[in-house]
């Protein structure tokens, strides 16, 4: 039994003159960005807590990896000669 109830705020498509497939494609965007489909899929089966660590280690190293590559090629793009990378394992 959970004993605090989670708060949501709604998610919201207005559907005008352009159709019902242009609100449902607004409203599959609007999910995705919040990461509801990702939490969704991810409940679907049990994970083991070492395997849900494992995942979520390899998330956060790929999300660095991101960051250094944008940072790199702007960098780049400024001029800088001094580009770093972090290797993690």
């Amino acid at each position: 039994m959970p004993s605090e109830a989670i708060q949501c705020k709604p998610l919201e498509v207005v559907v005008s003159d352009r159709g019902i497939e242009r609100a449902i494609k607004m409203l599959k965007r609007k999910l995705a960005s919040e990461g509801v489909l990702r939490e969704l899929k991810m409940r679907r089966h049990y994970m083991k807590p070492s395997v849900k660590r494992r995942k979520k280690q390899a998330e956060a190293a790929r999300r660095r990896r991101k960051r250094a590559k944008v940072e790199a090629i702007g960098a780049g793009v400024r001029g800088s000669s001094e580009v770093s990378f972090c290797i993690a394992r």
